[in-house]
């Protein structure tokens, strides 16, 4: 094993839903990226010119065929890794998953996540810097179930999530207790991937598509669950995506879970300008007893509602570990804006770098987590309290 130090870096949803050439989307972060010996990114839709409709397919359109060019901006951007067990990979069917793979094979961009059959989609990324190997797996925990991979279906890995609603008694109409849980034998799928993953690499990372979109804060039941699963069965790491809003670090055996990056870059014709209220029962789901209000208002001032595209959902980290002797040593983040087009900007600690500073701490005491945040030049150290 090389005693070299190295850097792997991690980021959070990619979205490259316009039109072509998507490289300027990563001008501003290009640079840092291109520093690391690892980039690993959430790949959030198929990047495909032969879409075809599915059921699943709700929000990105399966008629456009623009996102297919984009994918040589990932190898600009200096992304080596792309994990792709999302909720919108089968968006546009099996040409998209088959497109999506072939195009990051061809830039020598390595992928987890998802596959044309089961198998494949569970199958680890394994690569090796300096004679260090990480290796890498992928699961989708919010499905949907069609576009979960099966035996002959492309698709996507996955852990089946199970929800129980417990309403109050006797107070008919009540708002229920929301239960979350893993199914056992999906759970025990991913803890058998994992056990068979250990010995081939040295830095062993899970990434989850999990958690409650768009709700600051709170982590569902089973969030916890998969992650503390993942590192006893071995885990070094545990990033999540999905919920396109920062969430909070936690420290399990010794071990970080950062419950979610955040969106990274969102470029899509449907998230320009306003994008709408947020949905009113999200606000259900949280009140100024977790650590808020989170939700700005114009100018960066608090309310209790905001629109999609906000001041929070803008705020972004990349997760940064620094490997020595085949071991994480330490763990930091670099804070980051998206600005209103998308497309991401890193901070430092400045007035505005405070800001994500001040959110990450916040929302990570306000969910009870073990973390505590330090300033070391123009990245945030992360410590277990």
């Amino acid at each position: 094993m090389n005693s070299k130090t190295l850097t792997m870096l991690a980021v959070g949803d990619v979205i490259l839903h316009d039109e072509p050439p998507a490289e300027p989307f990563f001008d501003l972060v290009a640079p840092v990226l291109r520093s690391a010996d690892v980039v690993v990114g959430q790949g959030e839709i198929p990047l495909t010119s032969r879409p075809i409709p599915t059921y699943v397919d709700f929000y990105f359109g399966s008629t456009r065929l623009a996102a297919a060019g984009n994918v040589s901006a990932l190898s600009y951007a200096g992304f080596n890794v792309m994990h792709l067990a999302g909720n919108h990979i089968w968006d546009s069917g099996a040409p998209g998953i088959e497109d999506t793979i072939a195009g990051l094979r061809d830039l020598g961009i390595a992928y987890c996540g998802a596959g044309m059959n089961i198998d494949e989609a569970r199958r680890p990324a394994v690569i090796e810097r300096d004679g260090t190997r990480f290796g890498f797996l992928s699961y989708n925990c919010t499905g949907p179930i069609g576009s979960w991979a099966a035996m002959q279906k492309p698709g996507c890995a996955y852990v089946h999530i199970i929800t129980a609603y417990e309403t109050p008694w006797p107070v008919v109409g009540g708002y229920p207790t929301i239960y979350t849980f893993a199914e056992p034998d999906s759970l025990k799928d991913m803890v058998d991937d994992i056990q068979r993953l250990r010995p081939l690499c040295d830095v062993l990372v899970v990434h989850f598509h999990k958690g409650w979109g768009f709700v600051p804060v709170r982590l569902a039941m089973y969030e916890q669950q998969i992650s503390y699963a993942a590192i006893d069965a071995g885990a070094d790491l545990v990033v999540g995506d999905h919920a396109h809003i920062l969430k909070g670090i936690e420290h399990y055996k010794g071990k970080a879970i950062f419950h979610n990056l955040g969106d990274f870059v969102t470029r899509m014709p449907e998230f320009r300008g306003e994008r709408g209220p947020i949905d009113p029962w999200r606000l259900k789901l949280f009140s100024t007893s977790d650590g808020g209000p989170f939700f700005f208002g114009p100018g960066g001032t608090e309310s209790v509602a905001s629109s999609r595209g906000g001041i929070e959902q803008r705020q972004s980290i990349i997760a940064k570990c620094t490997i020595e002797g085949g071991r994480i040593s330490q763990l930091s983040y670099i804070p980051c804006l998206l600005d209103e087009k998308g497309e991401p900007e890193i901070l430092k600690n400045d007035e505005r770098g405070q800001q994500v500073y001040n959110y990450m701490n916040n929302i990570t005491k306000g969910a009870g987590l073990n973390t505590r945040y330090e300033w070391k030049g123009d990245e945030v150290l992360i410590h277990e309290e």
